[in-house]
């Protein structure tokens, strides 16, 4: 099978409307050079994937998405990029996931407010960009990546789940008490508590009694970013409001421990919190 040329995108996307969104970025985001020789290439044998358009609100935003290769409706999983955008990391977990049977798909999230893919340094990332998106418009964004799904012909909705990474762990427990479509979140180290502000009115620690789906956190002991008392607030947030959500901690893992292209990567804990979440989604029906 092959990825979509642009021209190719037809194939997949609805109208054209109001704001038109540039591409994704190829390869890895420049802020997370050198690229580790561990980095994991996920081939295209047996799946479809590539580039589509997603329509929103204000017009559409770019996605890259990834299913088997055979007509049928598949469990569909909403990848929430890292801080680093929808890069080549992202699009290669989407893959992973079309090869276990998953229509996978990946919106651009930061589209409106700047390309993250060629900024060198996490600070400026943060200023520039991730700051100046509002979780509202993140919400709305993956509301309309499930209906883009469902439209498509090819996702079964009705086993949606939601996982991501870094700044999309955080957006994973936030959408799990926003969509009650969802069956299934994996947060991997996401953040929980923090400072607030008028486009990010609340921590996943806020919403812990709002969650509509139960959501596994994997998070790593000497995460620097996330402490670990952070995780026990969590965990008392999720116990406290009774909800079937758990939190798994790797004592030895690092922030990014799944990510296998940076130097975090750790691979028995990488591989081993890729299981739970394959378990965890068949565990509340997402598979």
């Amino acid at each position: 099978m092959h990825e979509p040329a642009k021209n190719d995108e037809v194939n997949w996307c609805v109208s054209r409307r109001g704001f038109v969104a540039g591409s994704l970025a190829t390869g890895f985001a420049m802020a997370v050079r050198p690229v580790s020789a561990q980095t994991i290439t996920t081939d295209t044998m047996g799946i479809e994937a590539g580039e589509v358009k997603i329509p929103v609100a204000d017009g559409e935003i770019p996605a890259y998405v990834a299913r088997p290769a055979k007509e049928g409706k598949f469990p569909t999983v909403l990848v929430v990029q890292e801080i680093f955008g929808v890069h080549e990391h992202i699009k290669d977990i989407c893959r992973r996931f079309a090869k276990l049977g998953h229509l996978a798909i990946a919106p651009e999230l930061y589209v409106r407010q700047g390309d993250v893919a060629g900024k060198t340094d996490i600070p400026t990332i943060i200023k520039e960009v991730v700051s100046k998106v509002p979780d509202a418009q993140v919400m709305a964004d993956l509301d309309a990546a499930v209906a883009w799904a469902e439209k498509s012909g090819h996702g079964d909705v009705g086993k949606l789940a939601v996982t991501g990474f870094c700044w999309g762990g955080r957006i994973t427990w936030l959408y799990s008490a926003h969509n009650p479509k969802v069956k299934a979140g994996v947060a991997w180290y996401g953040r929980v508590v923090g400072p607030t502000d008028e486009l990010h009115p609340k921590n996943a620690v806020d919403i812990a009694a709002d969650l509509k789906a139960p959501v596994l956190g994997l998070y790593g002991g000497k995460d620097t970013g996330i402490p670990l008392d952070a995780v026990e607030q969590m965990k008392a947030a999720i116990a406290k409001a009774g909800k079937p959500s758990e939190i798994h901690v790797y004592p030895e893992a690092q922030h990014g421990f799944h990510a296998d292209y940076r130097p975090t990567y750790n691979k028995a804990d990488a591989e081993d919190g890729w299981k739970r979440l394959q378990e965890w989604f068949k565990k509340h029906g997402a598979a």
